[in-house]
């Protein structure tokens, strides 16, 4: 029997006034990692399940001019520790090295470290000990579905994304998204020298925001923003590298010609690519709108992906002339005695489900010869419909079934 995740991760509970947030992510029993974008609520999940003896927070001045002048200060501070006491470092990229002190100290006085941080980049550029086999390494993501579903709304999460601070208070919702874009990914990303001029990360931003879940052409890019190819390419590794977007690669086996070879690039939340996007006070744009559901069940299958452990592989297809399939999942890998085996996806932005919609899956699973086994629609009508070979699920069905790891 499959158990659903919302029966296990029952200690993850967060009471707000007016709703239960149930966090599905249990973090490990023994020293471990957490990264995720800035806002995802890692500090709030280690104080809530981790019992620590010693906390520091290095956006806090004082910790961090004592720290980063003196790495080793962290064996001082924990001289009184005794063995399996947890240490709390947030926001651990701001000083690389202590992790060599971080090491030193599980090694040696058999310290437990919960560690956060907003960005790997600065960690890997500056050759930081990145605890191989000594920690557990872990992401967080905003809420899904099923985190808060007793007050979830579809057409809410599609306009503004699901970032805990969106969610508890909702009154000040696009005042943070507002503050995130500009004191987070301009000031921030400049502070931790990740980027050396803000005007044209600024002008980036502008147009990630706008294509959000779109197909990725770096030149086309470059040329609306009047910014160098190089930099370009940079940028985008330095939105990736911090967790806020990720690259969906094309599937290219052939079965038509010319399928594209460029990737899809997605923003980690709606609510973030809208105000990167300089949309938060204007009424939504219809055909944003389209794609920012795309991208919606496009980020809770890969949260989903993360949290259950299935490291499945992910892809979009279109070829030039023809179809797109939005989202295809590699179930099953190849091996030397058997195929592998994929589920495709078709995400419609509709309260209406139109038949001519089932065509590309149908005619992809053909084409796959038996490889494509399962075929899904997700809209954002109200009822299930069977059609032919297709089984297309209200959006929120379909979060429920992705949730009880019926899907993946």
């Amino acid at each position: 029997m499959v158990m659903n995740m919302l029966d296990i991760h029952h200690h993850s509970v967060f009471h707000y006034k007016y709703m239960k947030i149930h966090r599905l992510l249990d973090l490990p029993k023994s020293s471990f990692m957490l990264l995720g974008p800035r806002g995802t609520g890692k500090s709030t999940l280690i104080r809530n399940q981790i019992n620590f003896d010693l906390e520091l927070d290095l956006l806090q001045s004082k910790n961090f001019l004592s720290l980063s002048a003196n790495p080793s200060l962290l064996v001082e501070l924990t001289k009184n520790l005794k063995e399996q006491s947890w240490v709390f470092i947030d926001e651990i990229q701001k000083i690389p090295l202590l992790l060599d002190e971080v090491h030193s100290l599980i090694e040696s006085k058999k310290l437990h470290f919960a560690l956060s941080g907003s960005s790997a980049r600065k960690l890997r550029r500056q050759g930081a000990n990145l605890l191989a086999g000594r920690a557990i390494s872990n992401q967080l993501f905003p809420l899904t579905f099923s985190e808060y579903k007793d007050v979830y709304s579809i057409n809410r999460a599609t306009e503004w994304g699901s970032l805990p601070q969106t969610i508890t208070k909702p009154e000040f919702m696009k005042d943070y998204l507002t503050s995130y874009v500009e004191t987070y990914l301009k000031e921030e990303l400049i502070e931790e020298g990740l980027l050396r001029k803000i005007e044209p990360f600024v002008r980036f931003l502008n147009i990630c925001g706008m294509y959000n879940g779109q197909i990725l052409n770096v030149e086309n890019i470059a040329r609306e923003s009047f910014i160098g190819r190089s930099t370009i390419v940079k940028y985008f590794e330095v939105l990736e590298e911090t967790l806020i977007g990720f690259q969906l690669p094309s599937f290219q086996k052939k079965y038509n010609k010319k399928e594209l070879t460029h990737p899809k690039f997605y923003l980690f939340d709606n609510g973030v690519s809208r105000a990167c996007s300089n949309l938060i006070f204007e009424d939504v744009d219809p055909v944003w709108l389209g794609f920012a559901f795309e991208a919606l069940i496009v980020n809770e299958v890969r949260i989903y992906n993360k949290y259950l452990k299935k490291n499945k592989e992910l892809f979009y297809y279109r070829y030039s002339g023809g179809y797109e399939i939005d989202l295809i999942i590699e179930n099953k890998k190849k091996t030397l005695s058997s195929s592998a085996e994929y589920t495709a996806i078709e995400i419609k932005s509709s309260v209406k489900w139109d038949k001519r919609w089932n065509d590309p899956l149908i005619d992809f699973k053909k084409k796959s010869k038996g490889k494509v086994k399962k075929l899904f629609g997700v809209y954002k009508g109200k009822e299930i419909i069977t059609l032919d070979e297709v089984t297309v699920y209200p959006a929120e069905v379909f979060l429920t079934q992705l949730a009880e790891n019926k899907i993946l």
